[in-house]
């Protein structure tokens, strides 16, 4: 019926086919919303126009807590449609916080407008999250470095891309959406509209400055990993050839040769007295240039 909104999540086969049949939705938009990773554009295809968006939500995947997926508004007329492949929070939020406020949503461009303001205030609500975990993953770093709070760092700046890439999109393809609704019969919410630009523009600049944290972060733990491998080896470095003196001495004085102590009963204590003496000697040198 006309102004309904039918909304389809991790749709099945029948339920695609229902929409095709019963609908006449073109089946080139459902495929296209299945992609993972179609990007936020707009497509025409007789009197339907397919939206599509992409929307942040937390991953189950090992290689990156957070991540992003297409949905799909497709509008003919009156009729609205939104299909993604994947459950998310923030449809059922968008559609509690509709109820609640008993938003009046005057025409498909509005419903739009509105949806898409809901997937920024999400992304920040994400990116919120994604700082606190960068926040506990400094303090693990400061107390031991380890492997895996470095991959954990490393994993959730995969996200910060992803995000990144996806509200640039959607920033674009916004734009896009204003230039085909300037017909009269819109009516347009400019202050609806500021407040979607002004979220996405929000949400770009905090992914760029927890991106730029995170990098500049991950960059000087690296440097700190190589220092600290640089001083391990130095000091290996220095502790055998601080052994290596009397291993030395002691190789001479094995030998099966005339060295004039063979007949000295207190040969053994001197050259153990001088190797100790001259490896102590090595160690205060060592130890005052700083390489132990």
């Amino acid at each position: 019926m006309p102004g309904s909104w039918i909304y389809v999540e991790s749709p099945t086969t029948d339920d695609i086919e229902y929409l095709i049949s019963q609908f006449h939705v073109p089946d080139s938009f459902i495929s296209d919303i299945s992609d993972n990773d179609e990007r936020p554009r707009i497509e025409y295809e007789g009197d339907w126009l397919l939206t599509i968006l992409r929307i942040s939500m937390q991953s189950k995947e090992h290689k990156k807590p957070y991540t992003t997926v297409p949905i799909g508004i497709i509008t003919n007329g009156d009729v609205i449609l939104t299909i993604c492949y994947f459950k998310t929070e923030l449809l059922p939020d968008f559609i509690r916080y509709t109820q609640r406020k008993e938003l009046f949503i005057r025409n498909k461009f509005d419903f739009i407008l509105r949806l898409i303001h809901s997937s920024a205030i999400w992304y920040l609500k994400y990116l919120k999250q994604i700082n606190i975990d960068i926040n506990d993953a400094e303090n693990e770093l400061e107390r031991s470095i380890r492997n895996e709070d470095l991959i954990r760092m490393m994993k959730l700046q995969k996200s910060l891309v992803l995000f990144n890439t996806s509200i640039r999109g959607n920033e674009m393809m916004l734009s896009k959406l204003q230039s085909i609704f300037q017909d009269p019969e819109y009516i347009i919410d400019k202050e609806l509209l500021e407040d979607v630009e002004t979220e996405l523009k929000q949400a770009h600049t905090t992914v760029n400055i927890y991106s730029d944290i995170l990098t500049g972060t991950m960059d000087a733990f690296a440097s700190i990993i190589s220092n600290n491998v640089n001083t391990i080896m130095k000091r290996m470095t220095s502790l055998s050839i601080v052994l290596m003196v009397p291993t030395l001495i002691a190789s001479f004085y094995g030998m099966n040769v005339v060295n004039g102590l063979e007949n000295t009963p207190l040969a053994f204590i001197h050259i153990v007295l001088l190797s100790v003496f001259i490896s102590a000697s090595v160690l205060i040198i060592f130890r005052k240039i700083k390489w132990f």
